[in-house]
């Protein structure tokens, strides 16, 4: 049974606890509702499909919103929610994807979804399912993660690579601690790819920036909120 984008906020109460990162995980919520409820290509039927898309939660350390989500569309009982961060539940403060099911990767080191990322599209292409109708690749970062290097190294490898079937979802809530001229939408585009930046809450432009057209080029969208702390 699937629950629509109004039963998310009771989902998200059955979770507690002293290290539930809530800022960390209420940004990406609308983000991610939109992804799994009009973008990608994946459904609890299909999570070993070899043609399905596939969605990295790179900021792992606020898996909340995102174990809210897969219960909503039914990837899992939300009877287990509850016990969120206990010691027998599979749902850890960083999700893992041997025990989540829908999980692509286990996360919550910063830094490390993004190159993953580029990892699977590689994949993907030797396997020869980089066409335009292949699957989709997803990674979700949060904005001080481009502190990280390793990121940096990824955006500049995949543009290069024209990896047009890697999609990057930056949730900004004004934690990155260098920031970039510009915007970081701009950080994306020096290096070859298609980027925009949208008002994190809105759902239509969400969507029309995660379905714009890039041919030839990987595809970022920023997706600004409000700021860490408010």
């Amino acid at each position: 049974m699937t629950s629509t984008y109004t039963d998310l906020p009771r989902l998200m109460s059955l979770m507690t606890g002293d290290e539930k990162h809530g800022p960390a995980a209420t940004s990406t919520l609308d983000a991610l509702w939109v992804l799994y409820d009009r973008v990608l290509r994946v459904s609890p039927e299909t999570v070993d499909d070899p043609g399905r898309d596939r969605f990295l939660l790179s900021k792992g350390h606020g898996p909340m919103a995102y174990y809210a989500v897969l219960a909503a569309k039914g990837f899992f009982a939300d009877a287990l929610l509850p016990g969120f961060g206990s010691y027998d539940s599979p749902l850890g403060h960083h999700p893992d994807r041997v025990l989540v099911p829908g999980a692509e990767i286990s996360s919550g080191s910063l830094g490390h979804g993004l190159p993953l990322g580029v990892g699977t599209a590689l994949g993907l292409r030797a396997q020869g399912r980089d066409g335009a109708d292949g699957p989709a690749v997803w990674v979700l970062i949060g904005d001080a993660e481009l502190d990280e290097g390793s990121n940096h190294e990824a955006i500049a490898y995949a543009g290069a690579a024209g990896l047009e079937r890697l999609h990057t979802l930056v949730v900004d809530n004004d934690s990155a601690t260098y920031g970039w001229p510009g915007g970081i939408a701009s950080r994306f585009e020096a290096a070859g790819w298609s980027a925009a930046t949208v008002d994190g809450r809105d759902h239509d432009a969400l969507h029309e920036a995660f379905t714009a057209p890039h041919p030839g080029r990987p595809h970022a969208v920023v997706a600004r909120v409000e700021a860490k702390g408010w």
